[in-house]
C-alpha cells in the first residue's frame, strides 16, 4: 500500500483543454494491456484508488486521473468544476494518450461521469462499473453541500475544513477502526488554504442538471453496478434503479460496506472488480 506521498511522486501530468482553458491534469498511469480508468469522486482524489490499481497493473494499463481541482491537478480559481467539465477534461487526457477506448470505473462523483461519458461516446467505452455513483437528482448530498457555501471559504479555516472531512470519512466507513493511514491520505490535498478554497469550489460546482439531462438507457456498455449496499449517501436503490434503465446492467451489492465501499471491502471489491473487467462476470 502506497503512501499518499508515494502515490503523488508516482503521478504523472499532462496539460488538457476545456472551455479554452489549459489546465494541469495528474494522472497515474501503470501496466499493459486493454485500458481501464479508475475515477474518484468528491472529496476523494485519485489515491482512493491506490490498492485497486496495484491488483490490475499485472493484466491491465491502468490510468487514474486527478478530476480538475481535485488531488495533485489544477487548484486555481478561474475554471468550472462541473461534472460537465471533469467528462470533458478525462476525455481530452485519453486522447491524449492514444485511448480510444477503454473500460471506466467511476465512484461517487467519478460514476457521474462515467454515467456521462458512456452515454456520449458509447464506441469509447467497453465496460463500465459505476460505485455508489451520483446519478438522477439523489446528490449533492448536505454535507457537500454545505462545504460549497460561499462563506465556507471566507469563515472557515483549513483546520475546520479537515476536521468536517475527518468525520465524514470515519462516519461513512463500515468499519469500527477506520484506516488513519486512508482517512489522512484523503484529507491530504485540502490541507491549506489554496487545497481548501479549491475544494470549497469543487462542492459548489456540483449541479444535477448534468445526471437529470442524460438518459441512462443510452448507455449500450455492459455494465456492474458494484455498490456498498450500506450506503446513506447514495443508497443502493440508485443502483437498482440505474439497473432497470440500462439494458446490460448487473447490480452487485456489498454487505457491510458504506459509500467508500473500496476502502471497507477492498478484497472482495477487487475480486468482482477483475472479475467483469477480464472474465465479464460477476464472482
Amino acid at each position: 500500500m502506497a503512501s499518499h506521498e508515494e502515490w503523488t511522486n508516482a503521478q504523472q501530468h499532462q496539460e488538457v483543454t476545456v472551455d479554452g482553458k489549459d489546465l494541469d491534469m495528474a494522472y497515474y498511469d501503470e501496466g499493459e494491456g486493454d485500458p481501464v480508468v479508475l475515477l474518484h469522486g468528491i472529496p476523494t482524489w485519485s489515491y482512493l484508488w491506490r490498492d485497486v490499481a496495484e491488483a490490475l497493473t499485472d493484466d491491465r494499463r491502468v490510468v487514474v486521473p486527478d478530476m480538475v481541482g481535485y488531488g495533485n491537478s489544477a487548484m486555481r480559481d478561474e475554471f468550472d468544476r462541473s461534472i460537465r467539465v471533469q467528462e470533458l477534461a478525462v476525455a481530452d487526457l485519453l486522447d491524449g494518450l492514444g485511448l480510444d477506448t477503454v473500460s471506466f470505473v467511476g465512484h461517487d462523483l467519478g460514476g457521474g461521469v462515467g454515467l456521462r461519458y458512456a452515454v456520449h461516446r458509447p464506441d469509447a467505452v467497453d465496460r463500465l462499473v459505476l460505485s455508489n455513483a451520483v446519478a438522477y437528482d439523489a446528490w449533492p448530498v448536505e454535507p457537500i453541500v454545505n462545504i460549497g457555501l460561499p462563506s465556507t471559504a471566507k469563515d472557515k479555516s483549513v483546520e475546520e475544513i479537515q476536521e468536517t472531512l475527518d468525520g465524514m470519512f470515519r462516519q461513512s466507513l463500515a468499519s469500527d477502526d477506520p484506516s488513519d493511514e486512508f482517512v489522512e491520505g484523503m484529507k491530504a490535498p485540502w490541507n491549506s488554504e489554496r487545497g481548501m478554497v479549491s475544494l470549497v469550489r469543487d462542492a459548489a460546482a456540483t449541479n444535477t442538471n448534468h445526471t437529470t439531462e442524460i438518459d441512462p438507457s443510452d448507455i449500450t456498455a455492459d455494465t456492474l453496478l458494484l455498490w456498498g449496499a450500506d450506503d446513506e449517501f447514495q443508497p443502493i436503490d440508485s443502483a437498482e434503479r440505474l439497473e432497470g434503465d440500462i439494458e446490460s446492467a448487473e447490480v452487485v451489492g456489498l454487505d457491510d460496506a458504506n459509500h467508500w465501499v473500496i476502502q471497507d471491502r477492498p478484497e472482495r471489491y477487487v475480486e468482482e472488480l477483475r472479475s467483469f473487467l477480464l472474465d465479464g462476470e460477476s464472482a
